[in-house]
């Protein structure tokens, strides 16, 4: 059964919270952080879910209302057991279906091959590192994505 992508809710605020414990550990949001994204989803936050019955993924965006202005992901993840089925995928072919004709920038840490393997096949490209920028010491590498016109 694959999964149904689609904006998330306020209900869905525990479930994301949870799942992003689980992907990113001690780098997770907090609940509190989890709300106030929520709080700007009318504003510049796109939360988009892999709804199984459950949140089994999800991807948060900051689109900000200028079109000539970058949109950002924040975040995005797949619940373990679930990865590598093509819901990542799904959830990023909905979040640049939102993006049409803008830049869209992420960061993903350097080692994270099969992130950056998504995302190159998604047509984006590194254009930077931040160098130690993860706590283990770990680059970050920033990617983008362009829709020539």
């Amino acid at each position: 059964m694959r999964p149904a992508i689609r904006a998330a809710v306020a209900d869905d605020l525990p479930a994301l919270a949870a799942l992003d414990e689980v992907c990113f550990g001690p780098a997770a949001w907090s609940t509190v952080a989890w709300s106030d994204e929520f709080e700007r989803l009318s504003e510049d936050r796109v939360i988009l879910v892999a709804d199984e019955g459950a949140v089994v993924g999800y991807v948060v965006l900051l689109v900000p209302p200028v079109v000539a202005d970058v949109v950002e992901v924040l975040r995005i993840a797949v619940i373990p057991a679930e990865r590598r089925t093509g819901i990542g995928g799904q959830l990023m072919t909905a979040a640049l279906g939102r993006c049409a004709g803008r830049t869209v920038l992420l960061e993903v840490a350097a080692g994270n091959e099969s992130a950056r393997g998504m995302y190159a096949g998604f047509g984006f490209e590194e254009i930077s590192r931040r160098r130690g920028y993860y706590g283990d010491g770990e680059d970050a590498v920033i990617m983008r994505w362009r829709i020539d016109e």
